[in-house]
């Protein structure tokens, strides 16, 4: 199991969005983008959550419920090959709230085309909001 890293600073808070199902179209064979196939996803987002919870106040955090809406639009849209690509538009999406500090995007592909008994295959992305360049954050 993964277990995501606390970041630097004073950013121990955090919101986890796990197990996010969603179908989707993704991947390099044909019949994949034919017939499409679950993607579980998972999220976790850093951000400092005094102000939210000092004034109980929803506009002051991110709005998970809204979260899983974008990034399920997002891995229900238009297909890609590499669920490495899926992972980043996710994280950047996750991204982009100011107050968000870190993101971490794990994309599990539960019934990738191996020809193996497995258990499950999965990328995962992280990213710090200081690691972004102006304008890296974008809007897919």
């Amino acid at each position: 199991m993964t277990v995501a890293t606390e970041p630097a600073g004073r950013y121990r808070d955090r919101i986890t969005l796990r197990g996010l199902r969603v179908r989707g179209r993704h991947g390099v064979l044909s019949a994949e983008r034919e017939l499409g196939q679950e993607f579980v996803v998972d999220a976790v987002l850093w951000l400092d959550m005094t102000d939210a919870a000092r004034d109980d106040d929803v506009t002051r955090t991110v709005h998970y419920g809204e979260l899983a809406e974008e990034l399920a639009a997002i891995v229900a849209g238009p297909p890609v090959n590499l669920i490495e690509t899926l992972a980043h538009r996710l994280v950047d999406t996750c991204l982009r709230p100011s107050r968000v500090v870190r993101a971490e995007v794990t994309v599990h592909k539960p019934a990738a085309p191996i020809p193996l008994v497995f258990g499950d295959v999965a990328v995962t992305v992280a990213r710090d909001r200081s690691e972004l360049g102006e304008g890296a954050v974008t809007a897919w």
